[in-house]
């Protein structure tokens, strides 16, 4: 059984208690001594037949058990009954993202790298209950991001996405979608797919042969073109300068559209190239909602329930039997003895 408080900020006010119970008991003391300077105790109570001591502690313990149930109601008690599986429905899509230098040209604002960070984050915005995964390439790559459903930590991990992650420069696009394919769930019925953001330059290995075994596996294979044709410089960080050639002319980085519409076209995907608006964007999401959906994520949680209501009728009651208990002796009620020795 497990056993919490939603607001344990409250259960201090429970010092209270032990300090009225101190304060009843020295006033209790008090007065006795008081009587004792007119005569004998048991002589006084006779003078006094409508007083009654055992009425006075028993509304004083009901008064006491009532503030002791109060604190605890505004503190939120809760038991955790059982431990219950949650099954979500969504796919599975692992992005194979270019970090290569390449990525760093401006012809998409703010810088291609930037532009394919910020898809990555209106991704995570539009996946319910979907699993997320980052493999980040240039000549090699590795994992970013392990595929999760931990989208807060997602946006954690594509922030820190540099060219400087990688020092093998180069375009290793086979590799990358081979490693996002061995990244997914053993979930045969889940829907999977690879979304490969890249300019497609200087590349090396056989992307389409990585493609079209993914497509044999049931894993999608989609390709976003980030960059333009015509091409841009590529700037060197930190300088404000660009990267020459041998003859000091500067080297255009353009993107391999033919490329990345075989690789796309082997992976049994789409081809969509990104420009500086959303049309890219919009067409990848719909893509991912055609996947077909089934079970990914088996969540194991505490279930706890909130007991507050019923010490909140425990204390209405013992106030309202105080309410009805009269500190002196009720004449229509002589006969019961009910606060008095036998």
């Amino acid at each position: 059984m497990l056993f919490k408080f939603a607001n344990p900020e409250y259960l201090p006010l429970l010092f209270i208690v032990p300090v009225a119970i101190l304060g009843f008991i020295i006033s209790r003391i008090d007065r006795s001594r008081k009587i004792k300077k007119f005569g004998d105790i048991k002589l006084m109570e006779d003078l006094m037949p409508g007083a009654s001591n055992g009425r006075q502690i028993t509304k004083f313990v009901l008064l006491i058990l009532a503030l002791t149930g109060t604190i605890l109601v505004i503190a939120r008690p809760q038991f955790g009954s059982k431990l219950e599986t949650m099954k979500k429905r969504g796919v599975e899509v692992m992005v194979a993202l270019d970090i290569s230098n390449s990525m760093l040209a401006q012809d998409i604002k703010p810088s291609r790298l930037e532009r394919s960070k910020n898809m990555l984050y209106q991704i995570l915005d539009g996946l319910d209950n979907d699993k997320i995964g980052v493999v980040v390439f240039a000549g090699t790559s590795f994992t970013q991001l392990p595929i999760t459903s931990d989208y807060s930590s997602s946006r954690m991990f594509i922030s820190a996405i540099t060219p400087s992650l990688i020092n093998t420069q180069g375009t290793a696009i086979g590799g990358a979608i081979e490693m996002a394919s061995s990244a997914f769930s053993e979930n045969m019925e889940s829907g999977k797919s690879i979304i490969v953001i890249t300019d497609g330059e200087n590349h090396e290995d056989d992307a389409e042969k990585a493609a079209k075994t993914a497509a044999e596996k049931g894993i999608q294979v989609n390709v976003v073109g980030i960059g333009s044709p015509n091409g841009a410089p590529v700037p060197i960080e930190g300088t404000g300068d660009f990267i020459k050639d041998k003859n000091g002319a500067y080297i255009k980085s353009a993107l391999n559209e033919e490329m990345c519409i075989r690789i796309a076209k082997a992976g049994n995907g789409i081809y969509v190239r990104a420009d500086n608006n959303n049309n890219a964007l919009k067409i990848v999401q719909e893509e991912i909602n055609k996947v077909a959906k089934a079970d990914v994520e088996a969540k194991v949680y505490s279930e706890y329930d909130e007991k507050y209501s019923l010490i909140a009728w425990i204390v209405l009651i013992l106030l309202i039997v105080e309410f009805f208990i009269m500190e002196k002796k009720n004449g229509l009620f002589k006969n019961f003895k009910l606060f008095e020795n036998n």
